[in-house]
C-alpha cells in the first residue's frame, strides 16, 4: 500500500521592491515619482525619532522636500497602496534609489516598462523627456512599437 503524498504548502506571496543604483537618489526619485505619479516616501518621522535617541549619526541624513531624509536613499510607493505611518516605507508597488560610488557603465539587465493609454504615447515622450529623460531610441517590430528611453542617470526602460 502506499500513502498519498501530502501536496507541499504553498509559499505566501514575498513582498519586493526594485532598487535602482544610482549617484542621486533623491533626484532619481523625483524623477520617477513624477514619471509615474508615485509619492516620494517621507522618512522624517523614523528619522528625527532615531536622531533624537542618538541612535543615528546626523551625517547620514540631508534635506529634501523640507524635511529629513537619508542621504544614500530614497523611495517612491505608488500613492493608493499601504504604508508604514511610522517609518514611511510603502508596502505595495514601490522603488527604491540608493547611492552606489560607480558610475552606470553597461546596459541595463532589467527594466521597466512604462504603457501609456492608447494614442497617449508622443505626449507621454513630450513629458517624461520634459522631467529630464532622453529618447534612446524608436522601435517598431511585427509585435509592436514602443520607445527606448533613459532617465537622468541612462537607465533604460521603454514607453509602450
Amino acid at each position: 500500500m502506499t500513502q498519498a503524498s501530502t501536496p507541499a504548502p504553498t509559499p505566501a506571496p514575498l513582498h519586493w521592491k526594485l532598487v535602482v543604483d544610482t549617484a542621486d537618489p533623491h533626484a532619481q526619485a523625483d524623477f520617477w515619482a513624477a514619471a509615474l505619479g508615485y509619492l516620494v516616501e517621507d522618512h522624517s518621522a523614523l528619522i528625527e525619532r532615531l536622531l533624537g535617541t542618538g541612535a543615528v549619526p546626523p551625517g547620514i541624513v540631508v534635506a529634501s522636500h523640507g524635511r529629513h531624509a537619508w542621504r544614500d536613499a530614497a523611495g517612491v510607493r505608488h500613492p493608493q497602496d499601504p504604508y508604514e505611518k511610522e517609518s514611511g516605507t510603502g508596502l505595495g508597488r514601490r522603488l527604491l534609489f540608493q547611492r552606489v560610488p560607480e558610475p552606470k557603465t553597461v546596459k541595463n539587465r532589467l527594466h521597466i516598462d512604462l504603457h501609456t493609454e492608447g494614442g497617449r504615447r508622443d505626449a507621454e515622450v513630450a513629458r517624461l523627456t520634459g522631467l529630464g529623460a532622453t529618447v534612446v531610441r524608436q522601435v517598431k517590430e511585427p509585435s509592436g512599437a514602443w520607445v527606448v528611453m533613459a532617465d537622468p542617470e541612462g537607465n533604460e526602460f521603454c514607453l509602450h
